[in-house]
């Protein structure tokens, strides 16, 4: 069960300190959400912010973009030191634009390429490239936008792909607290991603374990 702290919740006037305050209260991975003013209308960081992170990181980088034209940006980040990139579904022309994005990402050396999938995104559709994927990105909240409640309803999406036998990782964003975050792991989630809850916290180390207990006491209460 990998905890995935969203970096956009830290301070980012102090961003090398908060990653390594958040790898020391025990962070898996360390969420990047690359926002483009296009595809989602918030406007966030870029690769040269990536590398500068890439420096001083211990855990994995996981970036998430929510940008139009992934495929003209896979070389950039993989130079910056993305070690999982996640691209959206909305964003290609299809499964064949996915698939070029993937080889683009095999191509330049990404570790781990994963689809995410808005809340309105079916999955279906997208099925056929499931053994060609490392992870699938179910989006609780629509991206971009702040405020917005946890969706239950897309934890279908994520039983349906353990039904099919995917073995990746199941990533979920958007919304996770102590209510929510069980839920995702019950139905087969094994990235959790968090921002607000994890850096808003008095004692980040301390919620970061709540947050891994209460996920793994979910998993073993219902473990089909």
């Amino acid at each position: 069960m990998l905890i995935a702290p969203s970096l956009l919740s830290s301070d980012f006037s102090r961003l090398a300190e908060e990653v390594l305050r958040i790898e020391d209260a025990g962070a898996d991975w360390l969420h990047i959400d690359v926002m483009d003013g296009h595809f989602v209308p918030n406007l966030t960081i870029g690769p040269p912010v990536v590398a500068a992170l890439a420096k001083v990181a211990r855990a994995p980088l996981d970036v998430h973009v929510m940008i139009e034209n992934p495929l003209q940006w896979v070389e950039a980040y993989a130079k910056a030191g993305a070690h999982v990139w996640t691209f959206h579904a909305e964003a290609v022309d299809g499964v064949a634009g996915a698939r070029e994005v993937i080889a683009a990402c095999r191509e330049h050396g990404i570790p781990k390429v994963g689809l995410a999938l808005n809340p309105d995104t079916a999955l279906e559709p997208w099925e056929e490239l499931l053994d060609e994927l490392d992870m699938v990105l179910v989006m609780s909240v629509f991206p971009g936008f702040g405020g917005q409640s946890f969706m239950p309803e897309v934890l279908d999406k994520v039983r349906r792909l353990r039904t099919l036998g995917f073995q990746g990782h199941v990533e979920m964003d958007g919304g996770l607290n102590g209510e929510t975050l069980p839920l995702c792991a019950e139905a087969g989630a094994d990235v959790l991603v968090s921002g607000s809850a994890i850096f808003g916290a008095p004692d980040v180390k301390q919620r970061i374990t709540e947050f891994r207990q209460l996920a793994e006491a979910a998993v073993a209460a219902n473990p089909s």
